[in-house]
């Protein structure tokens, strides 16, 4: 009988946790032993405070004290990467109700931020104690800064790829000569002789305008949308800095508030958000039509899952209206990484009936999408190009 792999029994007991059911322990005279380094049994304890918390089990739990969990955190972060890390962490806080422990500076310090969290601090903002808020804002801080930097730079180069696509023009005024792309466009007519160039074709990039596209983000602040409500946050940051695309960023529950004087920070943004109410996409509708100034130069993202609290008939009507104003309407199900969302179906489909995609849609997808809406694209045809399974109309 070959004798078992010692590195993979060791794995198998670190997965199935201790005592006599792992069937590895040797407990009662049968299956092997499996012995533990020093390391391995603080990585065992570490999963054991966790996982072992269940009732029945040897329910080790992670007690109520902070700085035990804080220690707790320490150790995940010296034995797992850290994807595995925030998996942890957001199973902490779902089994073992840790949400009152993130009140604790001590452990705010010591969490691997990601946007989840973020979604937890925000939908608990308005019950936190004085002394965690600064832990708590420095959290939101980083995973935004981290955001930011991962998503500024593909947001700018999609976007102004389309503007510039959109604005230039063979047939400019003398202002309006893009001089630079006028001479590489025209090189072949370069005269050794004279050194000059003679411009057979000129280039312009229109009569500068304050914007050439609006944008407007209309996001539910349901608790379901937490991650999509981050996201959407950091993006309607980015794209305000654009001069050429006017952005706002409006949220809803069953109010509506107007955030785009904070765009300049989408922590301020961030903060401003309570998660947790209720749905009316009816009167989110009714204030975006009331500020839309230029329909047909107008893409409008609703970024919901659709359930709606208030009048659905009168929804969408008004989403109708709009689209019949000439306003590109978007609805996005999720702006997260988190997969196929619940949503309600029959909005869905009402919403594909009325030429108004409905996909959820990743953050690196994002960019795309903002491009193709810019460029007056099918965005549907777009998102199905991408993988991204439209809703509606029998789909999903």
């Amino acid at each position: 009988m070959i004798a078992p792999d010692a590195e993979r029994l060791r794995r198998w007991r670190l997965v199935l946790g201790g005592g006599e059911a792992d069937g590895l322990s040797g407990g009662s005279g049968e299956g092997t032993q499996v012995s533990l380094n020093i390391e391995d049994r603080r990585m065992d304890d570490a999963l054991g405070g966790l996982y072992d918390a269940d009732p029945g089990s040897r329910r080790a739990g992670l007690g109520s004290s902070a700085p035990k969990v804080a220690r707790w955190l320490a150790d995940l972060r010296e034995f797992f990467p850290q994807n595995v890390v925030r998996v942890l962490q957001g199973d902490a806080i779902e089994r073992l109700n840790l949400a009152q422990l993130l009140f604790e500076p001590e452990m705010l310090d010591g969490v691997e931020p990601d946007v989840n969290l973020v979604g937890t601090l925000l939908t608990l903002g308005g019950v936190m104690p004085e002394k965690a808020k600064d832990a708590a804002r420095a959290v939101v801080r980083r995973v935004v800064d981290d955001l930011t930097r991962r998503l500024e730079e593909p947001t700018r180069a999609a976007v102004r790829g389309s503007l510039n696509r959109a604005q230039r023009n063979f047939r400019p005024r003398p202002a309006e000569i893009d001089w630079d792309r006028t001479i590489r466009a025209n090189l072949k007519t370069y005269q050794p002789g004279t050194g000059t160039i003679i411009p057979e074709r000129l280039i312009g990039m229109g009569r500068k305008r304050r914007s050439l596209r609006d944008l407007v983000l209309c996001l539910d602040q349901s608790g379901s949308m937490a991650s999509s409500v981050v996201y959407a946050g950091v993006f309607g940051a980015v794209l305000a800095s654009l001069p050429a695309v006017s952005t706002r960023i409006v949220v809803f529950d069953t109010e509506v508030v107007d955030l785009s004087e904070h765009l300049d920070d989408p922590v301020d943004v961030l903060y401003g958000i309570q998660l947790g109410g209720g749905t009316d996409i009816n009167r989110a509708l009714a204030y975006c039509q009331g500020v839309i100034q230029r329909p047909e130069q107008t893409i409008l993202v609703l970024i919901s899952d659709l359930y709606v609290g208030g009048n659905e008939r009168e929804m969408l009507a008004r989403a109708r209206s709009l689209k019949d104003a000439g306003v590109q309407v978007i609805a996005l199900l999720a702006l997260s990484d988190d997969g196929a969302p619940g949503y309600d179906h029959g909005v869905a489909r009402a919403f594909a009936g009325m030429g108004i995609p409905a996909f959820a849609c990743t953050p690196d997808h994002f960019p795309g999408l903002m491009a193709a809406a810019i460029r007056a694209d099918d965005v549907g045809t777009w998102a199905g190009e991408q993988g991204l399974v439209v809703r509606g109309g029998g789909v999903g």
